[in-house]
């Protein structure tokens, strides 16, 4: 089965033989719930309920050239049921009403007309402190949670780890990519080609790279932003882990810290992920650090681009600072 937003009956169809709906029961309408990246994703209108369904295909749906792994949604399922014992995040999280691993399709709870957090990257928009506090807390107790004791071959997740991988630290650095920064902000393509040209950095980001790919043993999102939160009713909840796999904690807490310093969140902000994410001894702070970094950078000059409210002058200062703590 193909998910197809203009064909009702067969989705109404689907939904009555995995008796979601009953009989007489069928589907509405179906939209889009927001601006979807890697999956094709519809919110269905049956009556007065609501349901959340996606499909991974065989590409990334906001770029259909970019090949992925459809086996992503299996690895969201298993997300799922491994956090599905813990109270707290389980309850920051949908819950799955559906994983159809044949059709490469999940079916889950809606979490009502939510938007996400990137209105955080406007200028003058600051993350509420409670909404901090969960975002810390969440990821902290995932990490010290969820721990790998046994090898797990669907969670190392390496097929889509590898394209993240080629995204963050390789496709941004190509002196050629065939994207052009000026597109985004003018000038931005000469800004780029410093740290193209940069041998040294190069260097740094391709051995940080070898430690995003190398397993270990903490449970990840694998992609904790503000496009990975909805604002719902109860507050801050988590979707979307299709990238999670057992790597360094400092990865995970560096992509959140990268992007607050992206959406120029203030210093209250910075103190409240800091107090309610403990790290634990063995926690690497120069990883951290430079995972920060090149998260930022591949921000500003990759493929995976935010919608920022940022001039030239602002992305410099942020890519110089990025350099920093790579180099750190």
């Amino acid at each position: 089965m193909n998910l197809d937003q203009n064909n009702l009956s067969e989705i109404t169809n689907y939904l009555q033989l995995h008796e979601l709906i009953k009989a007489h029961e069928v589907v509405s309408k179906a939209e889009k719930p927001g601006e979807g990246n890697m999956n094709y994703t519809l919110r269905l209108f049956v009556d007065d309920k609501t349901f959340i369904i996606k499909q991974a295909r065989p590409y990334v749906e906001k770029y259909p050239s970019i090949a992925a792994p459809k086996e992503r949604i299996l690895v969201e399922s298993a997300f799922y049921d491994h956090i599905d014992s813990h109270h707290f995040i389980k309850h920051r999280t949908p819950k799955i009403l559906l994983s159809d691993a044949k059709h490469h399709i999940l079916i889950m709870e809606d979490l009502g007309l939510a938007n996400d957090y990137s209105s955080l990257y406007k200028k003058g928009e600051i993350l509420d402190l409670e909404d901090a506090k969960l975002a810390a807390v969440f990821v902290h107790e995932l990490h010290s949670n969820f721990k790998l004791t046994k090898p797990n071959e669907l969670m190392a997740n390496r097929k889509l780890r590898a394209l993240n991988h080629e995204h963050i630290f390789i496709y941004p650095f190509l002196e050629d990519n065939g994207f052009d920064l000026d597109t985004v902000t003018p000038g931005l393509q000469k800004i780029s080609m410093t740290y193209k040209n940069d041998e040294v950095l190069k260097n740094k980001i391709s051995e940080l790279g070898k430690s995003y790919l190398a397993d270990d043993n903490y449970l990840l999102h694998g992609d904790y932003y503000p496009g990975s939160w909805l604002n719902s009713k109860d507050g801050l909840m988590v979707i979307d882990p299709e990238f999670a796999f057992y790597g360094k904690a400092e990865f995970d807490l560096g992509v959140l810290h990268a992007h607050m310093h992206l959406a120029q969140q203030t210093d209250d902000v910075f103190e409240t992920l800091n107090k309610f994410y403990v790290k634990s001894q063995n926690f690497d702070e120069t990883l951290f650090q430079q995972f920060i970094g090149i998260e930022i950078m591949r921000r500003l000059i990759g493929l995976a681009q935010l919608p920022l409210d940022l001039d030239l002058k602002e992305k410099v200062a942020l890519l110089e600072k990025a350099a920093l703590l790579i180099n750190s």
